[in-house]
């Protein structure tokens, strides 16, 4: 069981998406969120999944893509962390990420698949985590994160971007 993270294992920015995360153990929260969001996903078309609300705003497809890179980022460092290294790791600018990605010029079916196996994998990661090492921390960004921290923070990532997809796109 992967109980949520107190507040002094992460920054204060991510609390948004901790607090999103119901219940409390990380593995379910993760497996339900892959059960839901894969077909809520494929009910969106391929031309509605280049929809942007506004014109400075993502598409459906950057915002999935962008999704699955912030799972991908905040999974190696968990592993990392996870696995005793101790050495800093970077930040990532977002937005550099969404427009290098080319979401929009891949198939709406391949992004849903890509996000499927990345969640997957993350959900593995995590289940192999023994209790010390989801309790183990490192410094990415500047600042201390625990490994469960990292593990919530995905899946409150997750959950505050399809409430955005729901709200704004839909």
């Amino acid at each position: 069981m992967i109980r949520p993270p107190e507040t002094t294992e992460y920054l204060p920015y991510y609390q948004k998406y901790v607090s999103l995360v119901q219940g409390g153990d990380l593995i379910p929260a993760l497996e339900k969120q892959l059960a839901s969001t894969a077909p809520f996903l494929r009910g969106i078309s391929e031309e509605k999944s280049l929809y942007r609300y506004a014109p400075d705003k993502w598409s459906i497809k950057e915002v999935l893509g962008h999704v699955t890179d912030g799972e991908r980022v905040f999974s190696y460092r968990a592993m990392r962390f996870g696995r005793n290294d101790q050495k800093p790791l970077a930040g990532f600018e977002q937005d550099g990420y969404v427009a290098a990605a080319g979401s929009d010029a891949r198939p709406w079916s391949e992004l849903i698949e890509e996000f499927e196996h990345v969640r997957r994998a993350s959900i593995l990661l995590f289940r192999g985590f023994s209790g010390d090492a989801v309790n183990r921390s490192g410094v990415a960004s500047e600042a201390n994160v625990s490994v469960r921290a990292l593990g919530y923070i995905i899946a409150g990532h997750e959950l505050h971007h399809m409430a955005i997809v729901r709200e704004r796109y839909l």
